[in-house]
């Protein structure tokens, strides 16, 4: 749980960058591919991702431009990796200029619990983080160069001369 914006400001910032260099990697081509029959595709995962941002903030009464309401995804990679980097702007910017370290700590209902904003914060980076894994498996699947998040990727182990783990 975050108990200070500034703290929350930097997590933020370092994984939406690690978020947007995969929104940005994606094509349209690749935004259908599926782990399995039935299972979200890359290209929804992307764009709930993206509106997840503005509905699980608006719950806490946070106000903010939103990217696309509707809940299929565009067709364009183009457009959702830019309707990710203007809402994961929009979010922080709202973040610092409605909210203080006390806000932090007042409660909202979601989705029938009472969550602390701070707690909420954190939740939203979790989300984030695992559809984001997800993510990379399918662009994988799809033949992706996948960016390295937490350390290099696989590509990017051997551009600098190493021999990646198998």
């Amino acid at each position: 749980m975050f108990t200070s914006i500034a703290s929350f400001e930097a997590s933020w910032l370092h994984e939406t960058q690690g978020t947007q260099r995969v929104m940005d990697a994606l094509t349209d081509e690749s935004l259908k591919q599926t782990i399995a029959p039935n299972h979200r595709p890359l290209g929804q995962l992307a764009w709930h991702i993206t509106t997840s941002i503005h509905e699980m903030l608006s719950r806490t009464g946070l106000t903010f431009p939103a990217a696309g309401e509707d809940e299929k995804a565009p067709a364009s990679a183009a457009v959702i990796a830019e309707a990710y980097r203007t809402s994961s702007a929009a979010v922080l910017a709202a973040v610092k200029e409605q909210w203080t370290d006390e806000t932090l700590l007042k409660t909202a209902n979601m989705y029938g619990d009472e969550w602390p904003n701070g707690l909420t914060l954190h939740i939203l980076i979790m989300h984030e983080v695992h559809h984001r894994g997800q993510m990379t498996v399918l662009m994988r699947q799809a033949g992706l160069r996948v960016p390295g998040l937490y350390g290099p990727s696989r590509e990017e182990w051997i551009e600098q001369g190493m021999e990646p783990l198998l």
